[in-house]
């Protein structure tokens, strides 16, 4: 284990949330309020915890997987815990677990809170909570790698352990280049979403909020209808850029180079445009008497099975209220997710896609013990080490979600609060239903219960093996 190394790469993300926790400051500053001192204080605290971890150069720069998902986890539990003391310190969340659960569901993008009125939050607050599902969204790991200098060793191990879906690809030879390219899309559809809010007459610290919050598929509101108050206009542009921002950004990275072509070939793509079109669908015929015109329901419907699918989390109805067959819908898009590649969370079309081809595959070799069927995606073979990765997410997932039902259970809920409250932090989506539906929020879980639910959203951000690993005593053995 190569201990200097993660700590020049903790050292250099603190650095980067110094810089990120000004934002808010100046903010705050200019609005007057006094919450902006406790930015001003974890963002010097930031600086000078994380300068003293890069002034001193690793001492070798030997980096493989081990180093890259202890290197991600332990950062995103710095990062939390520090963007979490602007809330406890200016007392605006005065529990510290619930500040906590916060800004973990900030970064990670889930969206889950613990506030029953968000508006009576700060601007500053108010701003810190939608720039954390921004800098979350793409993964903080990989603006280190676009803009900080990490010379020697395997880079790509971080971009892996932190980057969603089964596997991750470099866009250009060079890692630094690949993550460029990603935070320039990222920053261009999100500069762009932010122009036709405003364009759309919707206020500039609604707009910027709002597109920070559904860039990184993370779901904030600023007002506590969350977005059900805007006008039809508004909310069908965030309903566009949640299913944009849920698309693999390889897929825009092919439209810069003009190969147009091979993205009709995406069988990830046409399964995700295809699960979206024929959910919203069956939910608008669904809810049909519900709103007064079809126009209304189809609007309702594909702007929350977007919502689902893409993880955001936001709300134009309480779909909560909405008939069983709906709501089961939104609850199978829940583990259904977005794209891999994308800043979306669950467990990805590509994953569904993979496993579905591996049931048919194992019913054709028991029809046929001697025929040989490969698994292929987009026309290429799926490598055995690939389908060997999603088969153990798969089992980790289902053992670290039902210990978690069980575990919060404990605070005596009824099941459908405590399974949707772990379905929707182990996805990242922020909502689930009853308790914790649209019109809920976490806030009634007791303390060990939250911690659970932290837990899980870091877990499902990470792709779960890099927070697992953290705790086995084999990754801090000194023998390999």
């Amino acid at each position: 284990m190569n201990h200097s190394m993660i700590r020049y790469i903790l050292g250099a993300v603190l650095c980067f949330e110094s810089i990120f926790l000004c934002l808010p400051m100046l903010i705050g500053f200019v609005c007057g309020e006094k919450s902006a001192f406790a930015f001003l204080i974890c963002a010097v605290a930031c600086l000078i915890l994380g300068g003293c971890m890069v002034i001193r150069k690793p001492k070798k720069y030997d980096f493989y997987a081990t180093e890259g998902f202890v290197s991600v986890s332990v950062s995103w539990i710095a990062m939390s815990l520090f963007g979490a003391l602007p809330f406890w310190i200016s007392r605006e969340i005065p529990r510290f677990e619930d500040a906590m659960f916060e800004a973990i569901s900030g970064f990670t993008t889930t969206g889950a809170s613990i506030l029953s009125d968000v508006e009576a939050l700060s601007k500053c607050c108010i701003f810190w909570r939608s720039f954390t599902h921004w800098i979350g969204g793409m993964g903080v790991l990989v603006f280190v790698l676009a803009v900080f200098p990490l010379r020697g060793g395997n880079v790509m191990f971080l971009m892996k352990a932190e980057s969603p879906g089964p596997s991750v690809e470099k866009l250009v030879p060079r890692v630094k280049n690949t993550a460029m390219i990603l935070y320039g899309v990222y920053t261009f559809l999100t500069v762009l979403e932010i122009v036709l809010l405003l364009i759309a007459g919707m206020k500039p610290f609604d707009a910027v909020n709002l597109s920070l919050a559904t860039a990184g598929t993370g779901g904030f509101g600023i007002l506590n209808s969350s977005a059900g108050s805007y006008a039809s206009s508004q909310q069908v542009i965030i309903t566009v850029f949640m299913i944009l921002f849920g698309v693999n950004f390889n897929i825009y990275y092919l439209i810069l180079v003009k190969r147009i072509k091979d993205i009709w070939h995406s069988e990830e793509l046409k399964a995700y445009l295809g699960i979206i079109l024929a959910s919203g669908l069956l939910i608008a015929y669904n809810i049909r008497g519900i709103f007064p015109n079809p126009l209304e329901a189809l609007k309702h419907s594909f702007f929350q099975v977007a919502s689902i699918i893409t993880t955001t989390g936001f709300s134009t109805a309480d779909f909560n209220e909405w008939p069983a067959f709906s709501c089961a819908i939104l609850v199978l898009l829940m583990f259904c997710g977005a794209c891999a590649g994308s800043t979306g969370g669950g467990m990805k079309v590509s994953r569904l896609i993979i496993m579905v081809k591996t049931a048919v595959k194992e019913i054709f070799t028991i029809k046929h013990p001697h025929g040989v069927k490969t698994i292929k995606i987009d026309g290429r073979v799926v490598e055995h080490e690939t389908i060997r990765s999603v088969n153990t997410f798969v089992v980790i997932y289902a053992l670290l979600f039902a210990g978690s039902v069980l575990l919060i259970s404990l605070d005596n809920f009824d099941y459908t609060t405590n399974f949707t409250a772990v379905a929707a932090t182990i996805n990242n989506i922020g909502p689930g239903l009853n308790m914790v539906g649209p019109a809920g929020n976490f806030s009634q879980f007791s303390a060990f219960s939250k911690v659970v639910l932290m837990f899980d959203m870091l877990a499902g951000r990470l792709e779960l093996l890099p927070m697992i690993v953290l705790f086995s005593p084999l990754v801090w053995s000194k023998h390999r």
